[in-house]
């Protein structure tokens, strides 16, 4: 029985196995992890949440990686497993409610430039946006994904898909062309 199991650990298909596994995930985490991340922060907001994200993703991703039958497709795959991830984080969490809108609450730490300020504003009326709208455009933007990708990964019909980012963008144009934001460029 020791003589067998001896035998497999120093068989040299099951170490080029596992060498070839590192290098595959190396080459991975290599290529896709600022993708990953950037993703991850626009979920979350927070770059230390991000990064915890991130990093379970990846170590799901190390556990099935044996299931990646095509490396083309491994950005979409590490995205639905960071979007898995980020959900199993909710439903983890209790949150602490406060009786305060956070609308209502101004900023008075941070002085910003103007680009600055239009980020956080297109920022914060992409973050305004029904999830069902936000989550295909922040996927289109960020990820680089087509609308066929962003249907397979959300399980949607890529009609559906296009239809939600075509009305993304409607009532993001909708806000920039709101009274409230015309006159904050006439001021």
């Amino acid at each position: 029985m020791f003589e067998i199991l001896r035998k497999k650990k120093s068989d040299p298909s099951v170490l080029s196995d596992m060498v070839n596994k590192q290098r595959r995930y190396d080459s991975l985490v290599r290529a896709l992890h600022t993708d990953i991340f950037r993703y991850a922060y626009w979920l979350c907001g927070n770059k230390h949440v991000a990064e915890d994200i991130t990093q379970e993703t990846f170590l799901r991703a190390w556990r099935a990686l044996d299931s990646l039958k095509d490396d083309k497709a491994a950005k979409a795959w590490l995205i639905t497993i960071l979007r898995r991830e980020n959900a199993r984080r909710f439903e983890r969490k209790q949150f602490d409610y406060s009786d305060v809108e956070q609308e209502l609450l101004e900023d008075v730490i941070s002085s910003s430039t103007e680009d600055e300020t239009e980020q956080y504003w297109l920022r914060r009326q992409i973050g305004k946006l029904d999830l069902e709208y936000r989550e295909p455009l922040l996927l289109q933007l960020i990820g680089g994904f087509s609308g066929e990708e962003i249907a397979d990964m959300l399980e949607l019909n890529r009609n559906t898909v296009m239809t939600r980012l075509f009305r993304a963008r409607n009532q993001l144009k909708d806000a920039l062309d709101s009274p409230a934001v015309r006159g904050q460029s006439n001021g």
